[in-house]
């Protein structure tokens, strides 16, 4: 017997920061601009990274597609004149 039967299971991903830069378009380099609090270029709403093991930090796709949503959603909508 299955025992996932009418159960709703989301399985969350890890990306690395090559796929980060290959969704948002962003640089390595302006991403950790984006991410350092110092920076006049900071983004609070920016994700934050998981640390999976001493060397190695990801990204949660389901955030960074959050984060690109928001972005989307903001965007100032300009309507025609004159047509």
């Amino acid at each position: 017997m299955n025992a996932f039967i009418s159960q709703t299971f989301t399985m969350h991903q890890i990306i690395n920061l090559k796929q980060v830069i290959l969704f948002t378009g962003i640089s390595r380099a302006t991403i950790y601009t984006m991410m350092d609090p110092k920076s006049k270029y900071y983004d609070k709403t920016f994700p934050k990274q998981v640390q999976l093991t001493i060397g190695r930090v990801g990204w949660s796709a389901f955030e960074i597609h959050q984060w690109i949503e928001s972005k989307l959603n903001s965007r100032v909508v300009v309507e025609s004149v004159g047509a």
